[in-house]
């Protein structure tokens, strides 16, 4: 993407940090870092590199490396701990940059970072470019992708989610949909003021996915909407023949009786309700390679020509849509 196209959404160019720390997760990706020399070749551009070690909280670390005097912080790893040395550089005003070397990397390609370039993303601390993007938050803890409870807050917690995320899933689903299920007692009211119980799925985003778009549908069009995007889907005892549906929000909140099995970034947290989500608009300082892409798939393609068909009890005069 030439300089026109990058500064069309939004990215200026930065000056090089004079202090900047990269943490690296060795154990990420199934060792993408190792693979692609991460740390010996930030180590050639100047950068202090600090390597995680089993048991090593990051979030101190990242404490310990801004009060040392770091100017720019950068995460190679997973999503859940991009969003960690993510949140102390939102804290402290602080450039932060993605190297893309976990699993999945959901946060880079949103963000417009080439996943496929895991040490080309290393340019954004010598030759990058800067813009401000939203964060989102649940009960105080940062986020940047989504946080999902139900279904998937469940299957996150199980041993072989990371390996085989679909059959863990559909087990799952099994277990909480099917006959004599508990009921999750995960309860919201929707942007209409209906009120919605035992929901099987919640999924909060920081910013809205592009869910009407199929070839790009787990992908953000936009990371600076200043609004969350809401999924849910009911539990079929409760709303049969409605499946859920979607909006967009500032902040709302979640109820439950029990505290509440949930993913943050794929991680697997416990939330104490109510769960009270948020959004930060323009939080986050994120730097990447001036010659990433710079966009989400999502953020290139043509917004669709919506049609929305009404039931026969909406087309019934008296009847709230």
């Amino acid at each position: 993407m030439n300089q026109s196209r990058l500064s069309r959404h939004g990215w200026r160019p930065a000056d090089p940090p004079r202090r900047p720390v990269l943490f690296v997760n060795p154990r990420s990706g199934g060792g993408a870092a190792a693979r692609a020399a991460v740390a010996e070749r930030a180590r050639e551009r100047g950068i202090e590199v600090v390597v995680l070690a089993a048991g090593q909280a990051l979030a101190a670390l990242a404490g310990a490396a801004v009060a040392r005097g770091a100017d720019a912080l950068g995460m190679a790893g997973g999503d859940g701990s991009l969003a960690v040395v993510a949140a102390a550089a939102a804290a402290h005003g602080l450039p932060f940059v993605c190297v893309p070397a976990g699993t999945r990397n959901h946060f880079a390609l949103d963000v417009g970072v080439d996943r496929q370039d895991i040490a080309g993303a290393l340019d954004a601390f010598t030759d990058g470019v800067e813009r401000r993007i939203d964060v989102a938050e649940v009960n105080g803890r940062m986020f940047l992708n989504n946080v999902s409870l139900g279904i998937y807050g469940d299957a996150v917690r199980r041993p072989g989610y990371r390996d085989e995320k679909a059959r863990t899933l559909l087990e799952t689903a099994h277990e909480v949909l099917g006959p004599g299920a508990q009921a999750t007692g995960l309860r919201l009211v929707d942007d209409t003021g209906r009120e919605h119980c035992d929901l099987a799925v919640v999924l909060v985003s920081n910013n809205p996915y592009a869910l009407e778009r199929p070839l790009v549908r787990g992908t953000r069009p936009a990371l600076d909407t200043g609004r969350l995007g809401v999924v849910i889907l009911d539990s079929p005892d409760e709303r049969p023949g409605t499946p859920g549906r979607a909006w967009s929000a500032q902040d709302f909140e979640v109820r439950a009786p029990a505290p509440v099995p949930a993913g943050i970034d794929g991680e697997p947290v416990d939330l104490s309700p109510p769960l009270r989500f948020t959004i930060v608009a323009a939080a986050l300082r994120v730097r990447i390679s001036a010659r990433h892409p710079g966009a989400s798939p999502s953020a290139t393609l043509p917004a669709p020509r919506l049609r929305r068909r009404l039931s026969r009890s909406e087309r019934q005069p008296g009847r709230r849509p």
